[in-house]
């Protein structure tokens, strides 16, 4: 009996998956039932056994579960070649070849609100403590550092290659639409800390 071996492209490509998934905050339970598939049927994509992984309606259909796109897989799978951390960096977690290197950015970090736009959810004097990095679920508070340097703390309800649409841009009823080009980086809020 032969014992099955993924192709080596098929495997990071999995891999690349995978970390996308992680970085979503999502188990393989939850984005399998995103595409109506089982767990062990995402999983089948994630370890490279499951034929198809390269195909782009596939790629579309699995990435868009994780509120993604295949160009976003294309960047962990280009990310994923540099296994070297940066000169200088402190090493805070275990580094392999199927983990992400995490650096100093991966400690969660706070920022208190000063007004009441995301009232019932959260209001001013509440303490966030957001992760960088972890990319939000839909219906899950999020700090956006945009390009400029100004942050804004709203409800993540999802995105695309060109555009992140957000709650909370003066009340939780209204949506704010957002180009990927002004963001700096999106991080998902792990707690609220009230008084």
């Amino acid at each position: 009996m032969s014992r099955f071996v993924p192709d080596p492209d098929a495997l990071r490509l999995g891999e690349a998956l995978a970390a996308l998934r992680r970085e979503r905050g999502l188990s393989q339970a939850e984005a399998g039932a995103r595409v109506d598939m089982t767990s062990q049927g995402w999983g089948l994509y994630e370890s490279g056994r499951r034929p198809g992984l390269f195909r782009p309606d596939v790629q579309r259909r699995l990435t868009t579960a994780l509120d993604a796109t295949p160009e976003d897989l294309a960047l962990v799978l280009a990310r994923a070649g540099e296994t070297t951390p940066p000169e200088g960096a402190l090493a805070t977690g275990v580094s392999a070849r199927t983990r992400a290197w995490a650096g100093p950015e991966a400690a969660p970090r706070r920022h208190a609100l000063s007004t009441d736009e995301l009232s019932p959810w959260a209001e001013s004097g509440v303490v966030l403590e957001y992760r960088p990095g972890q990319w939000p679920r839909r219906g899950q508070g999020c700090v956006v550092e945009m390009a400029d340097g100004s942050v804004r703390v709203r409800i993540y309800e999802g995105g695309d290659a060109e555009a992140l649409r957000l709650a909370g841009a003066g009340g939780l009823d209204r949506v704010e639409v957002l180009a990927r080009s002004e963001v700096a980086r999106v991080s998902a809020v792990t707690a609220r800390l009230e008084s």
